[in-house]
This record gives structure tokens, sequence and C-alpha cells, in this order.
């Protein structure tokens, strides 16, 4: 059993990308997973000033901790004019800031979704480029196009196709948690 992290780079309370990581991680039976909802971290906008001032909060150190301990992470990402959210940098920010290779030796399943047709896909491909940069491994991702077309709250992926590669994603990314990849 890995332990595996898993949230979205969104503080929206009404986060689809929090849907799509709590769906994603409600299939993993057979894991311990640590659900974090991001809208109830409250984060300043990273400065120098503000780091050398302040410092890095508790809630910042625990949750590099909690990556630190994680194997694997179940990360989905939003898009805000073809970028991720400045919330999302800004956390990245932070992290970093804090300590360099903040994902060493983390496997990720990177996924992004959007209202939209794209899917976030322009976040989604600028994150796996960035992440490996702190340490972390993309090994499987997933966009979910048009999020309210292809996904209820209850039911989850309702396209068949979309389900599928859905599922793919997941089993590469598990196997790459076992060492099967």
């Amino acid at each position: 059993m890995s332990n595996i992290m898993a949230f979205a780079g969104s503080n929206s309370s009404t986060s689809i990308n929090f849907a799509l990581v709590k769906y994603t991680a409600s299939l993993l039976k057979d894991q311990k997973v640590q659900l974090m909802n991001m809208a109830l971290y409250d984060l300043a906008m990273f400065s120098e000033d503000h780091e050398k001032e302040f410092g890095y909060t508790n809630s910042l150190i625990e949750l590099r901790d909690d990556l630190h301990n994680a194997e694997g992470l179940i990360l989905s990402v939003n898009e805000h004019n073809g970028n991720p959210s400045a919330y999302f940098k800004n956390l990245i920010d932070w992290l970093s800031r804090l300590e360099r290779n903040f994902l060493l030796n983390t496997k990720i399943l990177l996924m992004s979704t959007s209202p939209g047709k794209r899917g976030a896909m322009s976040s989604l491909a600028l994150m796996e480029d960035l992440l490996p940069r702190f340490g972390g491994e993309v090994t499987a991702t997933f966009s979910l196009p048009s999020f309210g077309e292809n996904f209820e709250v209850k039911k989850g992926i309702t396209n068949p196709e979309l389900k599928e590669a859905h599922a793919k994603a997941v089993e590469i990314w598990l196997q790459s948690l076992s060492g099967k990849q």
C-alpha cells in the first residue's frame, strides 16, 4: 500500500479539478489517500519581503512534510488564460523556496479539466514540464474536456472513451508506484 496525496491546483470552493481529484481518489480502494482541499489553505502572495519578514507558515511546512511522506501524488490543475492559476503558481513558489526538491521521488498522476473543449491542456503541459524541476516524476497524464458534459458528481466520468482513458492513466501511475512500469 502506497501513501498518496491528492489535491487540485485550485483554491475555489467549487473547483471542478477538485471534483476530478476526489473521483480519482475514490477509485483507489487499496491505497492510503490523503485528500486535501486547497480552498482551506490561505497563502499570502509570495514575495521575498514577505518571506524575510514572516518566514514560512506551519501549514506550508506541514504540506511540504506530507509531500515528502507521499510516494504518489494525484494532482489536477486548473487553467486561467492558458496558464495554471495564480494560486497554484504561488503555492509552487512557496514550496520551492522552502525546499527546492519538495517533490523528490514522488510519482505524479497529473490531470486537468475545464468547462471548455481543451480540458486545460495548456496548463497540464506547462506543469508536466515544470514539476520534474522539483524532483517529481510525472508518470501519467489525463485531461478531461468539457467537464459539464462529461462528468457527474455521483457518477464520475460519463463519457465511455474518456472514462477508459482515465482508467488507463490511473493504472499506469499505480504501476509506477509499485515499480512495475
